[in-house]
């Protein structure tokens, strides 16, 4: 074996890596051009989500086989984002935990509108649903116990209580004109004032807090 083959043949074994590693950089990169896509436009057709990858269709194909495929895969994507939100809002106040959430979501708003999209359409409303099931269960325990302790309004269940929250903040999120003149310190504030916290005891609790609106920035 030559000396000049056995310095090239290490680079030549690097190639399949290599490959690899570019066809996990352009899944992923199709996967959030999908997720943006179809937050804005459910009906975002995969030529226009290739093009937003700065892929071909054809390129596309290679790593989901059809719209369904990519759909599912979308959904499992937001389904990590909504685990990790709902496991960082981990204060032991209640006040606190619910303004992470509600701030952490925010950040994530393109992921619960196109979440929001694709459960739209039936064949993958189960999906949806089961993806924001670690939001609603946290939800559920951060009202249990904001009504429990008297941090939290008391004229209302919790479990009334968290339906209001989830909805208000599904339309918040989903509003577009909130999205463009808003941040998460407006979002922050409608969700705390639904669990009955005044506009002075918000402004209190954020400036408390300040790592709640710098979280994820």
């Amino acid at each position: 074996m030559s000396a000049q083959f056995a310095r090239e043949r290490p680079a030549t074994n690097l190639l399949p890596g290599s490959r690899r590693r570019d066809a996990t950089a352009n899944r992923e990169t199709l996967l959030w051009a999908a997720q943006a896509a179809l937050a804005e436009q459910p009906t975002a057709s995969l030529d226009a989500i290739a093009q937003a990858a700065g892929l071909t269709r054809r390129a596309l194909y290679g790593h989901f086989p059809d719209r369904d495929a990519l759909l599912h895969e979308v959904i499992a994507v937001g389904a990590r984002q909504f685990r990790e939100i709902a496991t960082a809002a981990s204060d032991d106040d209640p006040r606190v935990a619910l303004a992470q959430l509600a701030a952490r979501l925010w950040n994530a708003a393109q992921a619960v509108r196109a979440s929001a999209h694709i459960s739209a359409q039936d064949a993958y409303a189960d999906a949806t649903a089961q993806a924001l099931e670690p939001l609603r269960q946290r939800l559920t325990v951060l009202t249990q116990q904001g009504v429990g302790s008297g941090a939290f309004r008391r004229d209302m269940t919790p479990e009334l209580l968290a339906f209001l929250i989830e909805e208000t903040a599904r339309a918040t999120l989903r509003e577009r004109r909130v999205a463009e003149t808003a941040g998460a310190e407006t979002a922050v504030k409608v969700i705390l004032s639904i669990v009955g916290l005044s506009w002075q005891e918000q402004g209190e609790l954020l400036a408390t807090h300040p790592e709640v609106l710098s979280a994820d920035r």
